[in-house]
């Protein structure tokens, strides 16, 4: 049976009782190791008067441009609106690989193949660069290059998805094998996919561990981390920037915003080139050493070829699954509810699992873009680095990087994401009102196994 078939035959099931409890955790798994910081809005230091460079937020992006400016000898501030880290970066799920959600066939017809190979080679790069930077500050956070293995969810996926890949191999050398149905087994646990691929340099990690070791480096290196501290205003100076918060204003000559699936009004112009989706994760009771070999035998990362993706691995001791997707587009949620969705999805998966407890679920938002690649550049004088579409372990850390080297020196950008056209959508203006009919439309399309 298909995991479109399990989805179907589960999915009008009561919540099961057995499966969400009331001592299911309603946040996330990763905070057991790392918990969010303590510090109550009236124990935050003071807001300086002045600063070199201003960033709004305090995830992977925001902490990796602060940084690499500190680093650089500049005085930097991150306002942050709620604790560090708080939002996607310690809610996501650790997966690390420098793909794009455009496939290469498609790039190529929109922009050309030069532009379409150094995009996609500056995905690797990205890739190398966080693995440089975890070894290189000595982050531990169970980073490992184990590799991913994607299940194609229907037999024209997979034959999409080889043809994909042959392409790649070709054209930037990319590191990937096809995987037949026949010898899936070896991969994964599960009959749900028909084949899959390879893709042997992506990797995963603990995200809000390697979320503390880049805030713990900024912080060594003299970087001004306020939390409950969000930025009310930015407005153009003769001098630079006035940024303003609760606790005052700051003069800033630069100013990086960094908010990704949290970006608000006080950037509007940012603010309706990104869709803010949330995606929701759960964790599972712990299974026998010997049923983890068995669904998960390589201890890879896994997701599959749907347009509503699952994306799934063992936690970092192996002893736990970790399952994720959009299980709904709603803005009030209640998590008990969707960790039950969650579940059911992972049962359509791995049919053993039906009774297996769910000990955490939670969600955070990503943030996607209409032509659906990462942005950093400059608007109206402010940089940025933001709309990551699901995939910002690696690239937010890389566009953080890039967006401080360009306040430092613009000849020393390295991406070729920087300063792309960056298109908004006609009449929206940051509420995604139409979610739940593109979510219809992914749903028929990947029903369909197209």
């Amino acid at each position: 049976m298909g995991i479109l078939e399990w989805g179907d035959k589960l999915g009008n099931t009561a919540m099961n009782a057995r499966v969400i409890t009331a001592d299911t955790k309603l946040e996330p798994y990763w905070w057991e190791a790392a918990p969010r910081s303590g510090i109550a809005p009236d124990e935050v230091p003071a807001t300086p008067a002045k600063a070199d460079v201003v960033i709004v937020g305090s995830g992977y992006s925001g902490l990796s441009a602060a940084l690499t400016l500190a680093r650089a000898g500049r005085s930097v501030v991150v306002l942050e609106a709620g604790a560090p880290g708080e939002g996607a970066s310690s809610r996501n799920g650790g997966l690390c690989g420098g793909a794009f959600k455009v496939p290469f066939s498609k790039m190529i017809a929109r922009m050309g193949r030069a532009p379409a190979v150094a995009i996609w080679c500056d995905g690797e790069r990205a890739l190398d660069y966080t693995a440089e930077l975890i070894d290189r500050e000595g982050i531990a956070c169970h980073f490992a290059r184990m590799g991913r293995f994607a299940g194609a969810h229907s037999p024209h996926a997979y034959e999409a998805m080889a043809r994909e890949t042959e392409v790649l191999r070709r054209e930037i050398g990319l590191e990937a094998d096809m995987v037949p149905r026949a010898e899936q087994h070896a991969e994964i646990g599960s009959d749900a996919y028909f084949g899959g691929r390879i893709l042997h340099r992506d990797g995963g990690l603990h995200p809000a561990l390697y979320h503390q070791g880049l805030l713990d480096r900024a912080l060594a290196a003299g970087v001004a981390v306020l939390a409950h501290t969000p930025a009310t205003g930015i407005t153009r100076t003769n001098g630079g920037f006035a940024v303003a918060t609760p606790r005052g204003t700051i003069a800033a000559r630069d100013v990086i915003v960094a908010t990704n699936g949290y970006t608000g009004s006080v950037t509007p112009a940012l603010r309706r080139r990104l869709v803010p989706v949330g995606s929701f994760m759960i964790a599972t009771e712990p299974l026998a050493p010997a049923i983890m070999a068995r669904l998960m035998p390589k201890g890879r990362i896994l997701t599959d070829s749907k347009r509503m993706l699952y994306y799934f691995r063992p936690s970092p001791d192996g002893a736990r699954i970790l399952f994720g997707g959009r299980a709904s587009f709603r803005q009030d949620n209640d998590l008990r509810v969707t960790g039950a969705m969650l579940h059911r999805f992972m049962v359509g998966v791995y049919p053993e699992l039906v009774d297996l407890r769910v000990t955490h679920s939670w969600t955070g938002n990503v943030a996607f873009t209409f032509d659906r690649l990462p942005h950093a550049g400059v608007r109206d004088g402010v940089h940025y680095a933001l709309g990551y579409c699901g995939s910002g372990v690696v690239k937010g850390t890389w566009l953080g990087h890039q967006a401080a080297l360009h306040l430092l020196d613009p000849a020393k950008v390295e991406t070729p994401l920087f300063d792309r056209r960056f298109p908004p959508l006609p009449l929206y203006w940051g509420r995604p009102w139409f979610l739940p009919f593109v979510g219809a439309w992914y749903h028929l399309r990947d029903r369909l196994g197209r």
